[in-house]
């Protein structure tokens, strides 16, 4: 369990992006939409697919914003199944229940509660799947954030982590190069926050390359670590087991 506190730098930058979400969360899910051409769906689903979830099973989805794949999550491990959102966006999760229709915690309906992933409020090994969509990029310690999510897995249990990264190769990397760094920002102006949407492309060239961020999942303590690269090279998902404890 990691006993030391957060960083004043990564406190501070925490209470930034939680900002931004909240003054975004009235137009993220149109963002996202307009952004992908609403092919964040079906990456969400591909990373559930790799969560492996049975019926029954449990799952928290970190970062979780208005709920897209905690609601998929839901519908995997059925009404006897446990599955959590959190997130630190209060905004964002106001509107993931409503898009849960106001059922939370009931029987086949998830939880959204408030939690920072830096620090989850989740005893050790308590969910069968831990997933990420769209959120590691945001977290103020990445390390710090990563130990977290592996903490919470049960032995055996999947964390899987969806996330944007910049293809290598023209005309791919040519063409993201003008959509982020360009297109983006002029959407976000129309959106009315051009700041959040400028922040977006910054937050992807600072984030990890799919190889680097294995090693960080492996020295977090994941195993069977694998990912798959999607959309020709945006989209990069990521997925590992917890191993199992050893005898004594």
């Amino acid at each position: 369990m990691i006993e030391s506190k957060p960083s004043r730098e990564s406190e501070e930058f925490a209470g930034q992006v939680r900002g931004m979400f909240d003054r975004i969360a009235g137009v993220y899910d149109l963002m996202n939409s307009a952004m992908t051409a609403g092919m964040h769906h079906r990456w969400r689903e591909r990373a559930v697919d790799l969560a492996a979830l049975e019926p029954g099973d449990s799952a928290l989805d970190v970062a979780c914003g208005t709920g897209d794949l905690t609601l998929e999550l839901q519908r995997r491990v059925g009404s006897q199944g446990h599955v959590i959102g959190s997130d630190f966006s209060e905004r964002m999760l106001d509107l993931a229940r409503e898009k849960g229709g106001s059922r939370t915690g009931r029987a086949g309906c998830p939880i959204f509660e408030w939690g920072d992933a830096l620090e989850l409020p989740y005893d050790d090994r308590s969910f069968d799947a831990v997933t990420v969509g769209f959120g590691v990029r945001n977290f103020a310690d990445l390390g710090r954030g990563l130990a977290e999510l592996v903490r919470v897995l049960k032995p055996g249990g999947r964390l899987v982590i969806l996330e944007i990264t910049q293809p290598q190769r023209p005309p791919l990397s040519t063409f993201f190069s003008f959509w982020f760094d360009r297109l983006v920002p002029r959407l976000g102006s129309i959106a009315g926050d051009r700041e959040a949407y400028s922040y977006l492309p910054e937050s992807v060239k600072r984030f990890p390359a799919p190889p680097e961020l294995a090693e960080r999942l492996d020295r977090a303590g994941l195993g069977e670590i694998r990912w798959t690269i999607l959309a020709g090279g945006i989209i990069a998902i990521h997925s590992g087991v917890r191993p199992e404890a050893p005898e004594r």
